[in-house]
């Protein structure tokens, strides 16, 4: 079976959560018979060349037997009507939703109702819409989308991470980092909690590392051209970094306060690693981890507060929620995610 497994602008989603999705995909598809297809075209037709009326007759398609886009913009809709017009099963996967556009950069509150009845319309083409998480499943219905939902893990490369610790001392001295740090991973939005990320590290001593990139330029919100540009003293911003197992051998307790998730693949990541996990309250971290077990839950800036106080002085718990979390990391080793995908594939095809 020929698979086309389609990530639109993939070059500027490369750093993204997204782009890491999808190569989870494609890796935990590359251990099974399937053959994919990673762009729709044929040489000589990109995308943004495609006029409003698709002559489908014209041969600008590359050849598969399933659809599977993982984005949203007019490539990912080209291939939808080619899909409905060729009889071929479509899979939109989704990765974005309105309410985790919010907070994003400067004018996406403003952009996200609108945003919301367009993602209601794209996704209803599907014949089938994966999602990562059931609180993603339930917001699509609030919509409602107008097609089949089912929830499927973004799933965590751990063969991908091995070795983190080796690059410890490394990351620690490039960013002067000493004693139990405490860090994060990803792209700098509001909406992944970097207010309270900065202000719980204005009520400790501890060091705080964010390890990941951030927008500078007109398009960065307030709040994100704030903080990184006048951080507290003990908060360092690294921007992009080459290696992300840097950032998690460097760091000690991985503090996630974001306001929304789909389900936040550098959690699973994290435990992966045996990190101790500090989460904020949020229906999808409920769904997957258990508070004591294999992370900290926490609803609010006390209480965070009184995590990370814990976690310093008592480093038998620290060891033993990374322990359990790296088993409920293996839970979405890639080798599930390809099974489940073969499964979707084949009840499609």
């Amino acid at each position: 079976m020929r698979v086309l497994n389609y990530l639109e602008l993939a070059d500027r989603l490369d750093r993204s959560g997204i782009g890491t999705a999808v190569d989870h995909q494609r890796a935990a598809l590359s251990e099974t018979d399937i053959e994919v297809e990673t762009t729709p075209w044929q040489e000589g037709h990109p995308a943004w060349a495609l006029g409003g009326n698709i002559a489908f007759n014209d041969p600008m398609f590359r050849e598969f037997d399933i659809a599977h886009c993982n984005m949203i913009g007019p490539g990912s809709v080209a291939v939808a009507r080619y899909a409905a017009q060729a009889d071929i099963p479509l899979v939109l996967h989704a990765h974005v939703t309105r309410e985790d556009f919010r907070d994003s950069f400067r004018g996406s509150n403003l952009v996200a109702p609108a945003l919301g009845r367009y993602l209601r319309w794209f996704y209803s083409q599907a014949d089938l819409v994966l999602c990562p998480s059931e609180y993603t499943k339930d917001i699509l219905e609030s919509y409602p989308v107008d097609a089949p939902i089912r929830p499927m893990t973004n799933g965590v490369d751990i063969d991908a991470l091995a070795g983190h610790e080796d690059l410890r001392e490394d990351y620690r001295r490039r960013y002067d980092l000493d004693g139990m740090v405490v860090f994060a991973v990803g792209n700098v939005f509001e909406r992944k909690g970097l207010t309270t990320f900065c202000e719980l590290a204005q009520e400790t001593e501890h060091d705080f590392a964010w390890f990941g990139p951030y927008d500078a330029g007109p398009q960065a919100s307030k709040t994100v051209s704030r903080w990184v540009n006048d951080p507290p003293e003990n908060v360092t911003f690294t921007g992009w970094i080459e290696d992300i197992r840097g950032a998690f051998g460097a760091g000690d307790v991985y503090l996630f306060p974001t306001k929304a998730e789909n389900q936040g693949i550098a959690v699973l990541e994290a435990m992966a690693c045996g990190k101790a996990v500090v989460l904020s309250d949020i229906p999808v971290f409920r769904e997957y981890y258990e508070d004591g077990h294999d992370c900290l839950i926490c609803a609010d800036e006390a209480e965070f507060r009184e995590a990370l106080e814990r976690l310093a002085e008592n480093p038998d718990l620290r060891d033993r929620l990374g322990e359990n979390a790296k088993e409920t990391a293996r839970e979405h080793s890639l080798d599930r995610v390809g099974r489940r995908l073969v499964e979707t594939y084949e009840e499609l095809a």
